[in-house]
């Protein structure tokens, strides 16, 4: 039952949802979208029920202690409203969990309800996949979805894909089904440096997501946080000839099949994104420019796997991305 008692009236809302597991190598997907709860300080108003949706053997509850009394925090997915202000007011309703074992009908059935009860206008899922694809240049971004209108209107392409699909797939179906406008956007990961986290992924999710809504989004530490990670892959990757000399055939590859666009409607999007930043306030309380403070202690990203295909485990008990370019499919 849907109870959304405590939920004010949403002006132009549009879901934002990510799901940790197998749609979000590196954890690209999930921090992008806790990202946004840190920033505009979301306010949880409901927990899936965790007996319904999660195996405990798979994704286990954790103890904690709270003033001396022990608590357990289960696993399930929540959704938190956003009040975004500013010149063009636009609520966020953001979905943060993991990606269900079981009941998937269900699950996006009642994810379903809660967008009609809220008069969700747009559902954007998001997710990061494992392909070969330099750390050294800009993070391709795919937006993709089910609905031919839409993929006109909104200059994304219509999925054509067919093979293994995730939650974000299934729930885009789900959305397509029930006559709401839905939109996948995947962020491709170095298959070679999968490990999270990804801030440099995150950022590039967030910059297509803001061109999506329309909304400004201020990304506090996280552009200083993606050039720490890509230094430090470069410093890692000098370590070793052999993954240097990957790196490299995969900048020749993705150079080449970029040139006929590298002119064109790519810089034309990254320069509006720049004048957008340059004369607007800060993402959504109105104010002054995003903040650039200095970023704290950040993990070293660990030793690139040249020998790591797309798909792999890292080891963990924890799929860290499909195998597949999904970009072609959400």
């Amino acid at each position: 039952m849907i109870e959304l008692e405590g939920v004010p009236e949403l002006v132009d809302p549009v879901m934002v949802a990510a799901f940790e597991g197998w749609n979000d190598a590196g954890d690209a997907a999930s921090a992008a979208v806790a990202h946004l709860d840190k920033e505009w300080k979301g306010e949880v108003f409901a927990a899936l029920d965790a007996e319904d949706y999660y195996d405990f053997q798979v994704n286990r509850p954790t103890v904690w202690l709270d003033d001396g009394v022990r608590k357990i925090t289960w696993p399930t997915t929540r959704l938190s409203v956003v009040r975004v202000g500013g010149d063009k007011p636009r609520d966020l309703v953001l979905v943060r969990g993991i990606e269900p074992s079981m009941r998937w009908r269900s699950f996006c059935n009642e994810i379903l309800g809660f967008a009609h009860e809220l008069g969700v206008e747009l559902v954007v899922i998001m997710g990061a996949l494992l392909g070969d694809t330099p750390h050294t240049r800009p993070v391709p971004v795919s937006g993709v979805t089910s609905d031919a209108d839409l993929a006109r209107t909104m200059d994304l392409e219509e999925t054509k894909y067919e093979g293994p699909t995730g939650i974000v797939g299934i729930l885009q179906e789900a959305c397509t089904h029930a006559g709401v406008p839905a939109v996948s956007l995947w962020a491709a990961v170095p298959h070679y440096v999968s490990q999270p986290p990804n801030p440099k992924a995150t950022l590039a999710l967030l910059n297509r997501l803001e061109d999506l809504i329309g909304l400004r989004i201020p990304l506090g530490e996280l552009a200083e946080d993606a050039r720490a990670w890509q230094l430090g892959v470069d410093q890692l990757a000098a370590e070793d000839s052999e993954v240097a000399e990957y790196v490299q055939s995969l900048e020749e590859a993705r150079d080449t099949a970029e040139l006929p666009e590298a002119s064109g409607e790519a810089i034309a999007r990254e320069f509006e994104r720049y004048l957008r930043r340059r004369d607007g306030g800060g993402g959504g309380d109105g104010g002054g420019p995003f903040s650039r403070d200095t970023p704290g202690d950040r993990t070293r990203p660990p030793k690139p796997k040249p020998t790591q295909r797309p798909g792999e485990s890292e080891g963990d008990g924890k799929d860290s991305g499909p195998g597949t370019p999904e970009s072609s499919e959400d």
